[in-house]
């Protein structure tokens, strides 16, 4: 673990308190531009995430719907409640591909799209200390009149996430500030995703707030439209 990962993963409550946590549970709004793109509007509007630490997968309740999403990687389904299935898709990654900007999604979409997402910010910077998992600080950057320094990562071909290379942004005090990366799925989007509203969940920093615009160039923020907003409600450690 190279010395940023290490301030990192100790910044946001270290790794043996993390070791112990099997998953997180979120309830969570999820809006922005990109669902209203895709024709699912409000879809992720009031949700319960459960985000497992050990193995990749999320399963995402759906309040009043009778209805539940669980994603993996090599499968997303959709269930009632209690568990009965309605829907599923092997492969699921292969069902973006040939898709446009403004090709409308269905139910697994996204589910699939939130579930690698999801996953990914929950368990970061945790999730760099995984095997397969490559970092290394790159240069710094000035903004918002703090330093942040930069972990480029390089995930393992079989995590699912947004591309295999990604940055995190991490500021004095070692907590997360910004996220950045493009998006394969959406045929390389880009995203900063602002991290902030930490809160303190029983030894763990977890941010509550997040903000995803796209950038141009140098990582230059583009500020309209607000592409994904989640903020979260009550967290629970598993």
């Amino acid at each position: 673990m190279n010395e940023l990962l290490h301030l990192a993963v100790k910044a946001h409550g270290g790794l043996e308190r993390w070791q112990q946590v099997k998953a997180l549970k979120v309830a969570a709004s999820i809006t922005g531009a990109i669902w209203s793109v895709k024709g699912k509007g409000d879809v992720l509007k009031n949700v319960v995430m459960t985000i497992e630490t050990q193995q990749e997968r999320l399963t995402m309740v759906f309040p009043g719907q009778n209805k539940r999403s669980i994603f993996e990687p090599s499968r997303v389904a959709l269930e009632t409640a209690d568990g009965m299935l309605i829907e599923a898709r092997d492969d699921p990654e292969k069902s973006f591909e040939g898709q446009q900007q403004e090709t409308p999604w269905d139910d697994i979409h996204v589910a699939y799209f939130s579930g690698e997402a999801l996953w990914t910010y929950l368990n970061t910077p945790f999730l760099y200390t995984h095997d397969g998992f490559s970092t290394e600080e790159i240069a710094p950057i000035e903004a918002e009149g703090e330093t942040w320094r930069r972990l480029k990562v390089t995930f393992p071909d079989d995590v699912k996430s947004h591309t295999r290379e990604q940055i995190s942004c991490f500021g004095p005090d070692g907590l997360l500030r910004r996220h950045d990366y493009t998006v394969d799925i959406l045929g390389g989007a880009t995203g900063l995703n602002y991290a902030s509203a930490y809160r303190d969940v029983d030894g763990i920093m977890v941010p509550t707030k997040r903000r995803v615009y796209a950038y141009e160039g140098d990582y230059q923020l583009v500020k309209e439209p607000l592409l994904v907003a989640i903020d979260m409600g009550e967290i629970t450690l598993l």
